[in-house]
């Protein structure tokens, strides 16, 4: 199978509306990977950068992180939205009002990685796995509840993993209708149906969220529990706590990129399926390539759709001369469909191995919650396929319009239970 090749410009990877064409936005980029794998784009709408497609230039810059550093732009955004944020926040950015660890580089990203990093490793998420299985159960008998219809997405993928997430930091069920859209609205402001309304952007979502997890982390600092949260609030370095604002800065790329990455993976991963019908017919027939299945769903679905990089010094990268200073877009759905690496890369194969994905990233910043996403989508896959004995889709999918993370907003399907499942009767 391949990718037919279209005439996009480079600087199409600027609009949020190239990612709501699946076919388009991987055409543009098949094509760039062959004829000019990192071109310059200076679309006049975001800051200029270096737009770096195929795997091995992605794998290079990321593992060179003396050369190629976080600070100061992690995700390309719209300069209108930048000027709207310094506006909010009084000319400072949101780095003043937060930080968080994609924003770190270095001894500094170390010391504050390794807070909780243990926790994150799949042998300490043992302890919860049974508590993740019992969340999928939930969430397959609200399936059931539905009678035979739904939005996969918006009614059931977007909701599982915000409970995991939302758990592990503290927020009780009734609370997560509030912090669904502030998570959507802080992430994937540019498209329409999940904006605010408010001229910063995502940043006024930001601080509702801060002031959510406020008295959170005082309550973790006050009376600490056996979980991720209170290690958070009560971590200290050199002696002393960590700032509110590093704390908030932790919770919220937990609770930001711990939901809805692994949302769209979901959902992504299954209409994946359902346009593949015999990879969904050799999945049922063979459960134990669920691991596998889930690698290639996250592969298949890429959520993250980039990272910036900074140069920190004159250098040659794909043979262009780069200045110090100069950006780089990180193209993560492009490396993952990269002719150099993948066989076959537009066909969507459950058992593909080796499966070199780079969905969360590699070196020093490899995505702190890829034990735990690949946890959740196991445990939902395996519920999902016992009990549901039929499945296709029942409308057309929409993508969300967003240029940084994204992937499936809406999934009509209609399903059959099996008959002998008591939830469904």
């Amino acid at each position: 199978m391949t990718m037919q090749e279209n005439d996009l410009p480079a600087a199409a990877i600027t609009d949020a509306r190239t990612f709501t064409d699946d076919a388009a936005l991987h055409g543009m980029l098949a094509r760039l990977r062959r004829t000019d794998p990192m071109p310059r784009v200076d679309s006049g709408t975001t800051a200029p950068f270096w737009l770096v497609t195929r795997h091995a230039d992605i794998t290079a810059i990321e593992l060179d992180a003396k050369r190629f550093v976080n600070a100061p732009r992690q995700a390309m955004l719209p300069l209108a939205y930048e000027q709207r944020t310094r506006a909010a926040t009084g000319g400072k950015g949101y780095q003043d009002m937060m930080r968080n660890l994609v924003a770190m580089d270095g001894s500094e990203h170390r010391v504050y990685r390794s807070i909780s990093q243990s926790h994150f490793l799949s042998k300490a998420l043992n302890v919860i796995r049974g508590d993740i299985e019992g969340l999928a159960t939930e969430f397959v008998d609200r399936m059931a509840a539905r009678g035979g219809a739904c939005d996969f997405s918006a009614d059931i993928a977007m909701w599982y993993p915000l409970r995991v997430i939302m758990t592990i930091l503290g927020v009780p069920p009734e609370d997560e209708a509030l912090m669904l859209p502030l998570t959507q609205q802080t992430l994937t402001s540019q498209d329409p149906e999940f904006q605010s309304g408010d001229p910063a952007g995502g940043m006024t979502p930001m601080m509702r969220m801060f002031d959510y997890f406020k008295p959170i982390i005082a309550d973790r600092r006050a009376n600490p529990r056996d979980d991720i949260a209170s290690v958070i609030a009560n971590a200290s370095i050199d002696g002393a706590h960590l700032a509110d604002r590093d704390v908030f800065g932790y919770f919220l790329i937990l609770a930001t990129a711990g939901h809805d990455t692994t949302s769209y993976s979901l959902a992504g991963g299954l209409l994946a399926l359902l346009q593949n019908p015999d990879q969904m017919a050799k999945l049922r027939a063979d459960p134990t390539l669920v691991g596998s299945a889930v690698d290639e769903m996250i592969r298949w679905s890429s959520p993250v759709r980039h990272f910036c990089r900074t140069a920190a010094e004159d250098c040659e990268v794909a043979g262009k001369a780069v200045k110090a200073g100069d950006f780089f877009l990180l193209s993560y759905p492009s490396a993952n469909r990269d002719e150099a690496v993948f066989d076959d890369p537009f066909a969507f194969r459950i058992d593909r191995k080796p499966n070199r994905h780079l969905a969360f990233g590699t070196g020093p910043h490899l995505c702190l919650g890829q034990h735990l996403a690949r946890m959740e989508l196991t445990s939902f896959l395996r519920e999902f396929l016992a009990r549901i004995d039929h499945v296709e889709q029942a409308g057309e999918p929409r993508y969300v319009e967003a240029t940084f993370v994204g992937g499936v907003k809406n999934l009509p399907i209609r399903y059959r239970f099996r008959q002998d499942d008591r939830a469904a009767a």
